[in-house]
């Protein structure tokens, strides 16, 4: 007990060797996932099947030899916690990118890390398909090798869910400090246990995950405009609510309400807290239709739905059935951050799209795949508004916040009024550095809040049928950190910027 408590008194305020190997450790496991690409490669005959084993023996053979001189021994604290999640979505972004510029899909590694980010935040936005701001041609989606679709695909997978969730459930040796790890990357998030044990937790989460999304390949497959290869993509992509389609036309190039339904059944279902689906799964529904936050998301959902499908039938004279096909996908891909698309919303007119507009600051239930600010923030602050009427009115009434039968304290109420305060910083920074690169204001807007809220398609020059590959190198690297900082839920990358974190 004394040596434990004088390796404590020893040991540094950040403890980087104890960082550097975990760190190794997780890239070690992203490594090995990109055997995976590799293998559709060497399946489809390919010649970016050496792009993967070069990436993949790389990070492999890096991630491992850190891992093997700085494994972990010590206990791991907040502090450390906070840069490591930080710092693998960063790198896992850095070695992802490799692939597209090796293979020779990508001329700019620029544009590579922005794809690599895009897709591990599960934003969605692309680069391929446009003209850069120094002229070069990027390919259409459609031109890319198989295997570079799986990878972006699968690196949503990856990210939907959690590369730290992932690797507490398959690797037991990076089990130090788990709930540290767990509670960093979903910090604002109710990280929410269903088990004692973090590693269970973890892997019944990755559980239900996969097998949502092996529901989803198997229905999506059925269906003859997909082959298993589109079904197996798209199902990653839905359930990941990321939005990278192996189409240039997104969903909307398939043309089939059945593939439109079922991809906004699951869609919705990503934006449910997955341990609300365990507690289902396990026979407690009761816990899962009296939760709170899943009735807010629901009446949300079914408001705006109903909403644009009025406006759709007012407005563009669609018929009931196409208003409610292209009005229900829209409202569900943009409330869970999808970012999917089967209609340009930019052709609405001003009150649907604007109705559209709104959803991009909100985001699926906290525990969810899904971006953004999050039903149970959202929830909170329209209590909290309602109350303060009630203050008014009642100026000596002691009034709580209840969610159910729990009382709101005062400390989370700061911290969300914090987190919405920030939010709003963040993006109007993001914007306004977007206008002074040339865009126009709607534009500069839009590719903030999609790129924090993780969205991907925008508004003006970044609508459903544009790309982001005009944006200037300096913008792209402002719009990929906003993505990392959305991802991780602002505190969790920006706290490592403060004075406090490196003081004692």
């Amino acid at each position: 007990m004394i040596e434990f408590m004088t390796q404590n008194v020893n040991r540094p305020r950040i403890d980087f060797r104890l960082i550097s190997g975990i760190l190794g450790g997780l890239l070690f496991f992203l490594g090995v996932a990109m055997l995976l690409p590799l293998l559709i490669a060497l399946i489809y005959q390919e010649s970016s099947w050496s792009a993967f084993l070069i990436t993949a023996g790389g990070t492999m053979l890096i991630g491992g030899t850190l891992f093997y001189i700085f494994r972990p021994k010590d206990e791991l604290r907040m502090r450390e916690a906070f840069m490591i999640v930080a710092l693998i979505w960063f790198l896992g972004s850095i070695f992802g990118a490799f692939p597209f510029t090796l293979s020779g899909s990508l001329e700019s590694y620029t544009d590579a890390v922005f794809e690599s980010m895009s897709g591990l935040t599960t934003t969605g936005a692309t680069i391929f398909g446009g003209i850069t701001a120094s002229g070069i041609q990027n390919p259409d989606i459609e031109s890319l090798d198989k295997s570079i679709l799986f990878w972006r695909s699968l690196s949503h997978w990856l990210g939907g869910m959690g590369i730290i969730v992932l690797t507490l459930a398959l690797l037991p040796l990076l089990g130090i400090g788990g709930m540290q790890l767990y509670q960093a990357e979903y910090s604002g998030n109710t990280a929410d246990k269903i088990t004692p044990r973090i590693q269970e937790t973890a892997m019944l989460l990755w559980t239900i995950y996969v097998g949502l999304t092996a529901g989803e390949f198997i229905l999506l497959w059925l269906h003859p405009s997909m082959d298993w290869f589109e079904a197996i993509n798209h199902a990653f992509a839905t359930l990941a609510t990321g939005g990278f389609s192996t189409k240039n036309a997104s969903i909307a190039a398939f043309d089939s309400v059945y593939i439109d339904i079922v991809i906004t059944v699951f869609m919705f279902l990503a934006g449910i807290n997955f341990a609300l689906h365990y507690r289902l799964f396990t026979g407690d529904s009761k816990s899962f239709f009296q939760n709170r936050e899943f009735r807010f998301y629901v009446l949300l959902t079914i408001l705006f739905m109903a909403a644009i499908t009025v406006g759709l039938l007012i407005t563009q004279d669609y018929s009931i059935g196409k208003a409610l096909q292209y009005g229900s996908f829209q409202v569900v891909s943009i409330l869970t951050t999808t970012g999917f698309g089967t209609d340009d919303y930019m052709l609405w007119m001003p009150f649907t799209s604007f109705l559209l507009f709104l959803l991009f600051f909100t985001g699926g239930c906290a525990g969810s795949t899904g971006g953004g600010i999050k039903m149970m923030r959202l929830m909170i602050i329209m209590k909290n508004i309602g109350r303060e009427f009630r203050q008014i009115i009642h100026p000596q009434a002691v009034l709580p916040i209840r969610i159910g039968e729990r009382v709101v304290e005062s400390k989370i109420l700061k911290t969300i009024l914090g987190f919405f305060v920030m939010y709003f910083i963040v993006f109007a920074a993001g914007a306004i550095i977007m206008t002074l690169m040339g865009f126009d204001m709607m534009s500069a807007m839009g590719a903030s809040i999609a790129s924090l809220g993780n969205i991907g398609p925008a508004w003006g020059e970044f609508g459903p049928v544009d790309n982001y590959a005009k944006v200037p190198i300096l913008g792209k690297w402002v719009l990929l950190m906003l993505m990392m900082i959305g991802r991780l839920e602002l505190f969790t990358v920006l706290v490592l910027f403060t004075p406090w974190y490196w003081k004692n």
